[in-house]
């Protein structure tokens, strides 16, 4: 491996940018898809766990 070569490599592996932008895209995306899953199941998971809690009490 030749100078420029590595030179070159030492670059890309001492750059600790990375892509911030990138992750708080992936983190607000993520948080969006719980918030609206959460409000479309959110009701019939109450619902669900209510129904298990009565049967296992009614025992």
């Amino acid at each position: 491996m030749d100078s420029s070569h590595r030179s070159a490599l030492r670059e890309f592996v001492d750059d600790e940018t990375g892509d911030v932008p990138g992750w708080v895209l992936v983190t607000l995306m993520t948080a969006g898809l719980v918030v609206a899953i959460w409000t479309l199941a959110g009701p019939a998971l109450a619902a669900l766990f209510e129904q298990a809690l009565s049967r296992v009490s009614g025992l």
